[in-house]
């Protein structure tokens, strides 16, 4: 029988609580790892740990950037401390009340995602050596020299395709104009090409998510303050149909990566009130909101 996919996004998604789920459930990390190993692309490497999340045992998974400096200076704009012009005047405070498990290795999605939405140039001299502009076309090279099954490198082009499409109509720009900002961009392609491998591995044929629960207010940004959900957010859920419960909860649960992901797998969003679990894989969000903080993947029957 094929493999039906249940996710529940009680507390939101993000492309590595999507990834840690799905490694959770079963895919196989070899395979992960040997497939990011033959990707064009170096500055990370890749966590895979447990963690206990609201005391329930969870899987990890973590991209560490290895230009750290970076990593922080995009945290910033995201969570609204205040910085210089070059980023570094940080106040630390995201290390304990977001993710004091993991300390520097926090929140390496919700620094990302935004990334994506701010395709304009100004940030590239805070990145030192690389100068480069990773559009659709130079993401789409890196996914084709990899060495993954047609599935997955389909899937993984499919979710960037919904990302881009979601940013462009943010910001007014073609789609071909979008540009991931280089330490996002990493992240951005490891988290998406992991989740596709993940997901391929697992020999998924349906995806059940009933809906996507969201926060509420505002996240700070490159250009400013946004209101949650993101307008990419937004537009991913408005153009793939995809229900939103909207909480008081204070921040942003669902990551434009996250609702990608949902847009390009899930085959239904009807709950099914009777079916049988044939395993259970947990995923650990890095952000504490007073919530469990996990995406819970099922395989049912």
């Amino acid at each position: 029988m094929d493999n039906t996919l249940y996710l529940e996004c009680y507390s939101g998604i993000s492309g590595d609580m999507t990834v840690a789920a799905l490694l959770d459930l079963g895919a196989d990390e070899q395979v992960l790892r040997d497939v990011l190993k033959s990707l064009p692309l170096d500055g990370y490497h890749v966590e895979i740990s447990r963690v206990l999340k609201s005391g329930i045992d969870a899987c990890d998974f973590n991209v560490v950037l290895e230009n750290q400096d970076n990593h922080d200076h995009d945290m910033e704009y995201l969570y609204g401390h205040l910085h210089n012009e070059h980023g570094y005047n940080h106040s630390h405070e995201h290390e304990h009340s977001h993710e004091h498990e993991h300390g520097h290795d926090h929140e390496h999605e919700h620094g990302h995602d935004h990334e994506h939405e701010h395709s304009h140039d100004h940030e590239h001299h805070h990145h030192g050596h690389h100068h480069e502009h990773r559009g659709m076309k130079e993401i789409t090279e890196i996914i084709n020299k990899g060495k993954m099954t047609d599935g997955a490198r389909t899937l993984a082009l499919r979710i960037f395709e919904i990302l881009a499409k979601a940013e462009s109509k943010a910001h007014n720009v073609p789609v071909n104009e979008v540009h991931f900002h280089e330490v996002g961009a990493v992240d951005s392609i490891v988290d998406i090409v992991s989740a596709a491998v993940c997901l391929d591995n697992l020999n998924i044929k349906e995806c059940i998510v009933t809906h996507l629960t969201e926060g509420t207010g505002t996240v700070r940004c490159q250009h400013g303050i946004l209101p949650v959900p993101v307008p990419a957010v937004l537009n991913i859920v408005a153009d793939n149909h995809i229900p939103v419960e909207i909480t008081d909860i204070q921040g942003e649960l669902v990551t434009p990566t996250g609702a990608a992901f949902v847009a390009a797998v899930a085959t239904s969003h009807e709950l099914h009130k009777s079916f049988t679990v044939k395993k259970t894989g947990l995923g650990a969000g890095k952000r504490d909101y007073g919530s469990a903080g996990i995406l819970r993947a099922m395989i049912i029957s």
